[in-house]
């Protein structure tokens, strides 16, 4: 991937991010204690989840999806549960701001970030698989974003 694609992409991540957070409330729902309980909710949740990816990435962590040359693969701490715990973060914590501002621009703002984000994710999956064989084992039992549940075996 090309650096100028990268940085376009992170660009574009915090430009959604800034626009959804400036864009003025609408009234698409009622904004009242419900409302505001589920976004305040969202938003900590969201950001105990980016933190805790960031801080479990240390000094791997980078805002491009490319991977660092002298990084390495974290599979444990959050990233045993999903594998873009900070995107994940990022999601949830915007869908508390979604839910507070009630508009159709905070709608469309949190789908384009999802964009975003998705693509962001599948291109720097598409280099960790080229630089770790284990990825591909990684990937298939944990979720990008949301965790897999998978079943338990049928035992007695």
């Amino acid at each position: 991937m090309k650096q100028s694609t990268a940085w376009a992409l992170v660009g574009s991540q915090f430009g959604l991010l800034a626009g959804l957070i400036v864009l003025p409330s609408g009234d698409l729902w009622s904004r009242g204690a419900v409302a505001g309980a589920i976004s305040i909710t969202a938003v900590a949740l969201g950001i105990a989840i980016g933190v805790a990816g960031g801080l479990g990435l240390g000094a791997t962590l980078t805002p491009l999806p490319i991977p660092k040359d002298d990084g390495e693969l974290v599979t444990n701490g959050v990233y045993h549960f999903v594998r873009h715990p900070i995107y994940s973060g990022l999601l949830l914590a915007t869908a508390g701001i979604v839910v507070w501002g009630a508009s159709l621009g905070h709608l469309i703002g949190w789908v384009a970030l999802w964009g975003v984000l998705m693509a962001k994710s599948v291109l720097e999956e598409k280099m960790l698989h080229e630089r770790y064989p284990e990825y591909q084992n990684y990937a298939s039992i944990t979720g990008r974003l949301v965790p897999k549940f998978r079943r338990q075996g049928r035992g007695g």
